[in-house]
């Protein structure tokens, strides 16, 4: 074994003020909740710091994870990675995820801890994690996300600033029964042929096929997870009566949904999020899985504050990532951030480090930090 080893974990759980609140079909979150896990690695040379994120949202609207779950699974089984052996990175991240699957952690906190793995790996060898993953370096487009508001002059108002900066390559709005073909209508008189795409977070069943239908009115990218999340063989069934690609987001939170709904044909497209299916190697799987089948995908996010953000960054540079990322400036959601330098958008792409790593600001942790806890080997 190499002379690289963790000596120490440092949990702290972040709460960063949003711009306004975020507000999807299922529920509305208005502070950014992100659980940091920092590992303290010694090498021959020096102890570094290497950083993951775990990002559940509250209220646990999204998935049935709360940050309050997730930090008391990483309390307790830190042990997982206790003894990681960095020489063999590869396979021992498949057996650490093996493990931490079997030990019943959610996707969350397998991703906490995996991406400060990763962060530490490539550090130690100096290297970019998308170099580590076998991809190129290349442009990567930004997509604006825009949720749900009580009128629609407040939809037209927030998308027609933000495009008015010309910095983002497509619009998606959020979607729900009775604020859907209004606000899309209206969208495309304001703003004409720009690439707009949709996402419902399972808001419609099996009877709403036919007012789903007349999405195919618009020429969406796409709508994204319009049925419940067990329905795969209800978005089969919706997919053939629709000309709109569907793309399964909370559906395909492992492997085996993937290939359940690859084998239904219950899609055209599939959003890949770190955080819902577990870190950044069975990231990559899914990314093989779908260009193995024809299947374009593109990166999601929760959204996570910049740590989480500068690893779904590097999971764009795959090459069956077709569409703009969910990953927006830091300033777009945040009232802060966490890393140095901040995410920035400028003319449609993201503007980051040359090889996406980051620097964390410990003043700003220290700053946000509502919880803390430090591990010692």
């Amino acid at each position: 074994m190499s002379g690289n080893r963790i000596i120490g974990i440092n949990l702290y759980h972040v709460k960063i003020p949003m711009k306004e609140p975020f507000r999807i079909s299922s529920g509305e979150v208005a502070v950014k909740d992100g659980i940091l896990i920092e590992l303290k690695i010694k090498t021959e040379d020096e102890i570094l710091s290497a950083f993951g994120e775990a990002s559940p949202m509250a209220g646990s609207f999204y998935s049935n994870e709360t940050p309050e779950s997730v930090w008391d699974e990483l309390i307790t089984h830190w042990t997982s990675i206790k003894d990681f052996n960095f020489d063999d990175f590869l396979d021992e991240i498949e057996k650490l995820n093996e493990k931490m699957i079997n030990a019943g952690l959610s996707s969350y906190a397998r991703a906490g801890f995996e991406t400060a793995l990763w962060d530490a790996y490539s550090k130690i060898k100096n290297i970019p994690i998308f170099e580590i993953l076998g991809a190129e370096r290349t442009e990567i487009e930004s997509g604006l996300a825009v949720g749900i508001y009580d009128k629609i002059d407040d939809l037209i108002r927030v998308v027609g600033n933000e495009l008015d900066t010309g910095n983002y390559k497509r619009v998606k709005i959020k979607v729900q029964k009775e604020w859907d073909i209004t606000p899309i209508k209206v969208i495309r008189k304001s703003f004409g042929d720009i690439p707009l795409m949709v996402d419902a977070n399972c808001a419609y069943t099996r009877d709403d096929i036919e007012h789903l239908r007349k999405f195919d009115e618009f020429e969406l990218l796409m709508i994204e997870q319009p049925l419940k999340k067990d329905d795969l063989e209800g978005h089969a069934i919706l997919q053939e009566k629709i000309h709109t690609p569907i793309c399964l987001d909370e559906s395909v939170d492992s492997i085996d949904k993937l290939k359940l709904a690859v084998k239904f044909k219950s899609c055209k497209i599939i959003n890949i999020k770190i955080q819902r299916v577990g870190g950044i190697l069975i990231s990559k799987k899914f990314h093989d899985i779908c260009k193995g089948e024809g299947i374009p995908v593109w990166i999601g996010t929760m959204p996570e504050l910049g740590i989480g953000s500068a690893y779904a960054l590097n999971l764009c540079m795959l090459d069956n990532c077709k569409f703009p990322t969910d990953v927006e400036s830091s300033k777009r959601w945040y009232l802060d951030d966490i890393i140095t330098p901040l995410i920035d958008v400028k003319n449609g792409v993201i503007n980051f480090t040359d090889d996406l790593s980051f620097e964390v600001n410990f003043d700003k942790i220290e700053k946000y930090t509502i919880k803390q806890k430090k591990i010692n080997f």
